[in-house]
């Protein structure tokens, strides 16, 4: 059977507008033969529980990293923040929130408040630095990008310098002066600080939500799309700042003579090396890969010609300069949204002195590197989080803190030895393994496991799926009416995917891949198993994940199914309620359990005995009191139904509140259209050549972004991951839908 290298299909991440690839991908071109239908499962036995406890599922197959987090000052309550640093000359922290408030409190564990340091009314608030000389002039710089009307005009990236007073400290409203400002739609980069000389450095994104469709990656003539350098201590009359002499690009006329690097795409956070005084980037990328860069007088990073050190668009025109590669390099394989980190500097944990730790926005790991001459000596994986960073800063002792998106601090510690050197059995390499199945060959669980369906499945490439729920013990899960529901240590979710060699016809089936959602530590994950030619087994899927082409019986009929990495698992099997599948609206309907048996699944699992509210166990309505998503294939359901029930299955587990998404639509099923802030909203990212593009515009489905982005392959796929076929069907549903909307009533004043 031949095999060879190649990426994975590109889809993009939730943060950006950007593609994806998996770079360790093993294409298998493997005919499919006809496969003798599956034995016939046994009726599952709804009358009496039996305990599934065969499951050989602990621990995992990858030794545990030398580090976990924990979380620090437990008792502050933050919404969205965004960056921490110290204050100098105090033992207060300064923290920013993502919206607009800027809050002070004491460097104490035992912390339970946060004072208003600053507001910036009407800006979303990035970053904030302090003078170098802050304990005598009490000057701050701020980095806020606005206006917050996503219907007004153009957004800007603006520098303001304020005035703090008072003791302690507080900023002065009154006092506040723009430095700078550059128009940015997109991509704004975000991070600012005083270097070594004095000057101010500031990081700038390439201000389009897309692939550098403004062209400013390699324009000098653009504030945007790299490093800017300026003095704010000798302005320029009328200015707020005035041009290094040294500045790169001052022989230049017709350049922004305040650039300083040039061709970075989002460099978000960007530090100081207090040992050897160099500056290091975190950029995040777009198609396949994220980068780490130390900061260059007048580097050139390549951006939109390269991303990092792979070609992009090559015949886009380069700027002056030399490409500078990433001293790091990750695929996405690994790291979706790279947002830079911190130099280590405390006395805590010594062997991380003077490591860089920095981590990713979308899979929560952390990595450390050292570094000699800007060159990397040593880099090694620290930590695998559930964090959602957006910053790493460090407090008045030099100890590295991590801002999570989400409202908490954390910190690093080693794990455990306890947890180092435990001894366990082998963690199953092959699905026979698991002890899930009592046959594997005839795909036959273990009589304990609970089968179920969903209203709304989950779009995946024509494939037929079957699941179940292991509980150990005598375990039950959590209920919720409205929310996801709980699941207990040791949980494990189980769904086959099977696809037809000859479309329409049941008797070609061919299993193609289990995955397994574990619950261990409060911690899910996500594995892929393979199933063999013969169909009598499944192996573990490396964790880099892998494609597997299949050649299907009609001439020249193929399609290529997509093992996901167990990073990209957990892009969507994060955040909101981790279990996409699993409550109430998607429980609420009929199941076959075999023998002739169908029974309203929330009705079966209470009288199972497996539903827990509360203190008792149980369904407190009748399933007709509870919501359900529709089927969106079911041409006889309610078309707003259908079309809102797939939003929900596909999109809502990125795109709601809080979820991850960047983008500012929330595709609940629950929220009301007036709150979706989807119907004839301007695309925040890319418009992909659409005329007058909008999100969705109401009966102009040639208009809709959504549209477009569900009914393509290329750039702006979505949903981003695991699919190389378009859902046709839910296309002419959306087209459909949108087709026959009216424009919303104005809101009401």
């Amino acid at each position: 059977m031949p095999t060879k290298l190649t990426p994975s299909p590109r889809y993009p991440p939730p943060y950006g507008a950007r593609l994806t690839c998996v770079a360790a991908s093993v294409v298998i071109a493997c005919s499919l033969f006809a496969l003798t239908p599956p034995a016939a499962t046994e009726p599952f036995n709804l009358e009496r529980r039996v305990v599934a406890d065969t499951s050989r599922l602990i621990g995992s197959p990858d030794p545990p990293p030398p580090y976990r987090t924990r979380r620090a000052f437990e008792k502050l309550k933050l919404t969205k923040p965004v960056y921490v640093l110290p204050e100098p000359g105090s033992n207060r922290l300064i923290v920013v929130e993502h919206d607009s408030r800027v809050l002070a409190f004491k460097d104490d564990e035992a912390v339970d408040r946060a004072d208003t340091f600053l507001e910036v009314p009407d800006y979303e608030t990035y970053a904030i630095a302090f003078h170098p000389h802050y304990v005598k002039n009490g000057l701050v710089f701020v980095f806020a990008h606005g206006p917050k009307s996503r219907k007004g005009p153009p957004a800007y990236n603006r520098i303001y310098r304020y005035d703090a007073q008072g003791s302690p400290r507080v900023c002065d409203q009154k006092s506040r002066r723009l430095i700078i400002e550059w128009a940015s739609n997109g991509h704004s980069g975000g991070d600012l600080l005083f270097g070594p000389d004095g000057y101010l450095y500031l990081t700038s994104g390439d201000g389009t939500g897309g692939s550098d469709t403004d062209l400013t990656g390699q324009d000098l003539k653009s504030l945007c799309a790299g490093i800017l350098r300026i003095d704010v201590d000798r302005p320029d009359t009328g200015k707020g700042y005035s041009i290094p002499q040294d500045n790169p690009y001052r022989h230049i006329e017709e350049a922004r003579h305040e650039k300083y690097a040039i061709g970075l795409r989002n460099p978000w956070r960007m530090c100081l090396d207090p040992r050897s005084r160099t500056m290091w980037i975190g950029d995040v990328g777009q198609d396949c890969y994220e980068m780490i860069y130390p900061l260059q007088r007048g580097g050139n990073y390549g951006w939109s010609v390269y991303e990092g050190s792979h070609p992009f668009y090559l015949q886009r025109k380069l700027g002056p300069g030399k490409i500078v590669p990433p001293a790091v390099e990750h695929p996405h394989a690994e790291a979706r949204c790279i947002i830079g980190g911190a130099f280590y500097q405390g006395s805590r944990i010594k062997e991380l002195q003077d490591v860089y730790v920095y981590g990713d926005n979308v899979t929560g790991r952390i990595w450390g590197l050292r570094h000699k001459d800007t060159k990397v000596t040593w880099h090694k994986p620290l930590a695998r989080t559930r964090l959602q960073f957006a910053g790493f800063g460090l407090d008045h002792g030099g100890d590295v803190l991590m801002v999570d998106y989400l409202g908490h601090f954390h910190r690093l510690e080693p794990t455990p030895p306890a947890a180092q050197g435990v001894k366990q059995a082998p963690w199953p390499r092959k699905l026979s393994e698991t002890g899930l199945f009592a046959s594997t060959a005839e795909h036959r669980p273990h009589p304990g496991l609970i089968p179920y369906s969903v209203n709304s499945p989950l779009w995946g490439d024509r494939a037929f799926k079957e699941r179940f729920i292991a509980l150990p013990g005598d375990k039950t899960m959590t209920f919720t009416e409205g929310g996801p529901w709980g699941f207990p240590e040791g949980t494990v979710l189980v769904k086959t995917f099977s696809l037809e060699r000859e479309r329409g016809n049941p008797k070609t089936l061919r299993r193609v891949e289990t995955r397994l959602l574990t619950f261990q530590e409060g911690d899910w994950q996500g594995y892929s198993f393979r199933w063999n030619d013969a169909q009598t087994d499944a192996d573990l899927v490396d964790a880099a994940g892998l494609d597997q082409e299949f050649v299907h019986q009609v001439p020249g009929s193929k399609q290529t199914w997509h093992f996901p990495s167990r990073s990209e698992c957990m892009v969507c099997h994060v955040r909101f309620g981790f279990v996409l599948g699993i409550n109430t609206p998607q429980m609420n309907r009929d199941h076959d359990y075999g023998g002739g048996r169908r029974e309203n699944q929330l009705q079966a699992l209470a009288k199972l005995g497996v539903l827990a509210t509360g203190a008792k166990t149980g369904l407190p309505k009748a399933p007709e009191k509870y919501a359900r998503l529709a089927d969106p294939y079911d041409p006889k359901a309610d078309l707003n139904a259908r079309a809102r029930s797939y939003l929900q299955a596909n999109c809502a587990h990125c795109h709601v509140d809080e979820a991850g998404g960047n983008s500012a639509i929330n595709l609940s099923f629950t929220t009301s259209l007036e709150k979706m802030n989807l119907f004839d909203e301007k695309p925040q990212h890319e418009t992909f050549g659409l005329p007058e593009a909008r999100l969705i515009a109401p009966g102009a489905p040639e208009r809709s972004v959504l549209l477009h982005r569900v009914a393509t392959l290329q750039r702006g796929r979505m949903p981003p991951l695991a699919s190389s076929i378009v859902d046709d069907d839910a296309v002419a549903l959306l087209r459909e839908w949108i087709k026959g909307l009216k424009p919303l009533p104005a809101p009401k004043k």
